[in-house]
């Protein structure tokens, strides 16, 4: 039953995604016949270090998705606080939901049915453009960005470059 709600939603807001484009970002299936694995492409927000870049990256959908959020992982290579070494996506509304049993986030900021695909890259987009330092997924990339920030500039524009050649 929960599959077939999942896969309900999904196919919802692929559709909805084709139809309205939300710039930014473009979404859609990586196999046709697997609803829950998603590729994605996110332009570098504009007035960043990002901007200019072209970053690919995955979606992976739980079976229980929308009640279970989806796990994201950057294919580009990518150098953020909030982002792993291995590119996985460190944010809040990534969380599984409920309590944070470190009390560092409210319930109300982790995972919650009503999020979509296009709220979730919507906040992937903003953390580019604004890193949290305080809860890092990438501790190197958060000390260079607070003790060196220009050679963290330098660093993420040479990964900026690359993602264009890469195209």
């Amino acid at each position: 039953m929960a599959q077939d709600q999942s896969s309900l939603l999904l196919r919802k807001q692929l559709k909805e995604l084709n139809k309205h484009p939300v710039e930014g970002f473009s979404a859609g299936l990586i196999d046709d016949d697997d609803l829950y694995k998603w590729e994605v492409v996110i332009l570098g927000p504009g007035d960043t270090i990002y901007e200019g870049g072209v970053f690919k990256a995955e979606l992976t959908f739980p079976k229980e998705y929308p009640h279970r959020p989806p796990k994201m992982k950057f294919v580009t290579e990518m150098f953020h606080p909030n982002i792993g070494p291995d590119g996985s996506v460190c944010i809040s509304i990534l969380h599984e939901p409920g309590d944070d049993k470190y009390g560092y986030e409210k319930a109300s900021e982790r995972w919650l049915p009503v999020h979509t695909v296009e709220t979730i890259l919507l906040s992937v987009i903003s953390m580019l453009a604004d890193p949290n330092d305080e809860s890092p997924a990438n501790v190197d990339a958060a000390k260079l960005r607070r003790e060196e920030p220009d050679v963290y500039k330098r660093k993420v524009g040479r990964l900026v470059r690359k993602s264009q050649d890469d195209l």
